[in-house]
C-alpha cells in the first residue's frame, strides 16, 4: 500500500517565494541596506528566541497576545515580536563596551501570531534602524530617522511618499488637561486603529474603555487639525492648554520640524499628522509612519519612534532610543499586488557554458580565462 504523501504547503502567514520574486526581495533588502550603512549605521543581530520575560516587560496590548511562547525544561522562551525589545535588551547587557550614541541597523524575522489576512505576516523580515543615547539623545537624531527613510524610498523609488509625524506627549498632555489621564494607554491604542477600523468604531471604542463623550468630541477636534507644520504648531499653542506634558510635546515637534529642515528634507515629503499615536506602548515622544501618496490603501509602510525607558526593565542606566521599522515583508506583498514590484529573471546567472567535449577542466580554463 502506497504511503500517504506528507502534505508541502506552507503554513498560512509565512512567506516563501520562487527564485525569481525572491531575487527582487533581496534587492529591496540590499539597498536598504546600502542607505541604513551610508549613514554609519552598524549591523547587529539579537536571538530569536529570548526568554518570556525579556519580551513581555514591554509587550502589552495586542501584541503580547500574538507573541509566540513555548516551554523548554524549566525555561519560558518567545520568539521575538519586533527588533526594538531586544535591542533595549541588547544595549543594556554590552552598554559598558558600546560607544554612544549607539548608532545600528538590524534586519531580520520576527513572528506574531495574527491572524492570516491579506498584507498581514506571522512571520515577516523587519528593516530596523536605531540610535540609543547614554543618559541624553538629542532631537536631532529624531529628525535623522525620517530623513534616512527619504532616501531609503528614494533609492527604492516607489513612487511619491509622506513621512507623518506627531509626538505622544500631545496626545498625552491632552488627556492630562481633560482629567482623563489614567485611560491614556487605553486611548491610544484606540486612535491608532481609526484609519483602520472607521471614526464611528473608534468612538465606540473610547466609550467601552470609559471615556466621557464630552472627551471623545474634544480628542477628536483635536485630531482634527491640519496645515502646515508652522501653522499646527501655532493651533496647539492657541488651545491654551498649560500642562507642561502638552507644552514640552509641541516644543519637541517644533524642534524636531526645525532639524529637519537643516538635515535638507523637502517639506512635500513630511507633514505633522495628530492622528499617529502608534499602537505599541513604549513610545513616549516622537512617532513616525510613512505611506504612499498614491496607494494610501496600503496603509504604513515604515513606522517607529522616540522610546526613552525602554531600557528601564533590564538596567538602571538612563538609556533613551528613536528608531524606525520597514516592514519588508509585508511591503513587498502589497506592492506586487498593485503592480508597482513585477518578478524578472528566475537566475542571477548572465552566461551558460555547455561543453561539448570530455574534459570537465576545460570549462573551468574558459571561464579563468575570458
Amino acid at each position: 500500500m502506497k504511503e500517504i504523501l506528507i502534505n508541502t504547503k506552507v503554513l498560512p502567514g509565512f512567506m516563501e517565494l520562487l527564485p525569481a520574486e525572491q531575487i527582487i526581495f533581496d534587492r529591496m533588502m540590499a539597498q536598504i541596506r546600502e542607505v541604513y550603512e551610508l549613514y554609519g549605521f552598524t549591523s547587529i543581530d539579537t536571538p530569536v528566541i529570548e526568554r518570556a520575560e525579556v519580551l513581555l516587560a514591554k509587550a502589552g496590548g495586542e501584541t503580547e497576545k500574538q507573541i509566540y511562547r513555548f516551554t523548554k525544561g524549566e525555561n519560558n522562551l518567545t520568539l521575538r515580536f519586533d527588533l526594538t525589545v531586544p535591542l533595549a535588551r541588547y544595549v543594556s547587557e554590552h552598554a559598558n563596551e558600546l560607544a554612544f550614541p549607539f548608532r545600528c541597523y538590524h534586519i531580520g524575522k520576527v513572528y506574531r501570531g495574527e491572524s492570516p489576512q491579506r498584507g498581514r505576516f506571522r512571520e515577516f523580515y523587519q528593516c530596523d534602524i536605531d540610535v540609543v543615547g547614554d543618559g541624553v539623545l538629542n532631537l536631532m537624531n529624531d529628525a535623522e530617522i525620517p530623513r534616512v527613510i527619504y532616501d531609503v524610498f528614494r533609492r527604492l523609488d516607489f513612487g511619491a511618499f509622506v513621512v507623518r509625524i506627531n509626538n505622544r506627549k500631545l496626545i498625552t498632555g491632552l488627556l492630562v488637561f481633560l482629567g482623563a489621564e489614567k485611560l491614556a494607554v487605553e486611548v491610544m491604542r484606540a486612535i491608532d486603529k481609526i484609519e483602520k477600523i472607521g471614526e464611528q468604531e473608534a468612538r465606540r471604542s473610547l466609550i467601552e474603555i470609559g471615556v466621557t463623550n464630552e472627551t471623545i468630541t474634544r480628542i477628536f477636534e483635536f485630531l482634527a487639525i491640519k496645515g502646515s507644520p508652522a501653522e499646527i504648531t501655532n493651533q496647539l499653542r492657541g488651545l491654551n492648554i498649560a500642562n507642561k506634558v502638552f507644552q514640552t510635546g509641541v516644543s519637541e515637534l517644533e524642534e524636531v520640524v526645525r532639524c529637519l529642515k537643516i538635515l535638507g528634507m523637502p517639506q512635500n515629503f513630511y507633514d505633522i499628522d495628530l492622528s499617529i499615536a502608534r499602537g505599541l506602548d513604549y513610545y513616549t515622544g516622537t512617532v513616525y509612519e510613512t505611506t504612499l501618496t498614491n496607494h494610501p490603501e496600503i496603509g504604513s509602510i515604515c513606522s517607529g519612534g522616540r522610546y526613552d525607558n525602554l531600557a528601564e526593565k533590564y538596567t538602571d542606566r538612563k538609556l533613551p532610543g528613536v528608531g524606525i521599522s520597514i516592514g519588508l515583508t509585508r511591503l513587498f506583498f502589497q506592492l506586487k499586488d498593485i503592480g508597482i514590484v513585477k518578478a524578472g529573471p528566475s537566475t542571477l546567472t548572465k552566461v551558460l557554458i555547455v561543453p561539448f567535449i570530455n574534459d570537465p577542466s576545460v570549462p573551468l580554463e574558459i571561464v579563468t580565462t575570458s
